[in-house]
């Protein structure tokens, strides 16, 4: 195993147990607001700073980038650590069963390990670029469809970022009207791993950070799917505007979403 996994994996882990501690007694985790429709808990800081110490046993100068705790310098800033301790804080926070931990390590700006924890189901997504991708010990690929009117296709309502509703609608009318059925489910870092596994076939979302994005990319890619901007580019750490999916899904998603793209998705 990659020894960048293993700590990867060991820090997802230790995050979960954190995570499902509190899981089992909602009624004591305490809730704020970071922006608008953005809420953070103490469970998600808490996660953090327990991927944070794993790492730093480990690799005391790597760089750490978190969704919470911002970066978290080391002097060694070939190898940047980026990580969303709890994504899908919302469902979290309701009871709904469906988030995850995510962890990715770049090296001079490539992901070479992911790793995206669902703590609820113990079902651990890894890749290792180059070397495919695994869900618990079982190789991922993504499906085999052929064409859109037989996929089911994910997604993420852009609720941090309304002023791109209207053309959002566009894109999901277009997409609906193609594909057999629709999910969202509020973890975009599980939708991309769901992706890999084969159990959706497409996912797209706008606006999302480098911490929802980088694991899941890397795992989609390595279990033989593409992943590309709206213009169908390499673009979407920068942007945060994802499709990814089989490569027949992914193709015929951007073709569908070129003309309906406002200019500020075009970027």
């Amino acid at each position: 195993m990659h020894p960048m996994l293993t700590i990867a994996v060991r820090a997802a882990r230790a995050a979960g147990q954190t995570i499902m501690r509190a899981y089992t007694e909602l009624d004591r985790v305490e809730v704020s607001a970071k922006g608008i429709n953005d809420y953070v808990t103490n469970v998600d800081k808490e996660a953090e700073a327990a991927i944070t110490y794993q790492i730093r046993k480990s690799y005391p100068d790597h760089t750490i980038v978190g969704e919470e705790n911002g970066e978290n310098k080391g002097s060694n800033s070939d190898y940047i650590w980026i990580v969303d301790p709890l994504d899908g804080t919302n469902n979290f926070v309701r009871g709904i069963p469906h988030f995850a931990v995510s962890i990715a390590v770049q090296h001079k700006g490539k992901t070479e390990v992911a790793v995206v924890y669902d703590p609820v189901r113990d079902e651990l997504y890894t890749a290792v670029r180059g070397k495919g991708a695994k869900l618990n010990d079982f190789r991922l690929r993504v499906s085999k469809i052929n064409d859109l009117s037989d996929a089911i296709v994910g997604t993420g309502f852009p609720f941090k970022a309304k002023q791109h509703s209207e053309t959002y609608m566009k894109l999901l009318t277009s997409t609906f009207s193609q594909c057999a059925d629709l999910r969202r489910a509020g973890s975009a870092a599980l939708d991309l791993a769901y992706v890999a596994a084969g159990r959706m076939d497409a996912f797209f979302e706008i606006g999302l950070k480098p911490w929802d994005i980088a694991a899941g990319e890397l795992i989609v890619r390595e279990a033989g799917g593409t992943v590309t901007d709206f213009t169908g580019n390499h673009g979407y750490m920068s942007s945060g505007n994802i499709i990814a999916g089989s490569p027949k899904a992914t193709v015929a998603m951007v073709k569908s979403f070129r003309p309906l793209l406002s200019d500020a998705l075009k970027r």
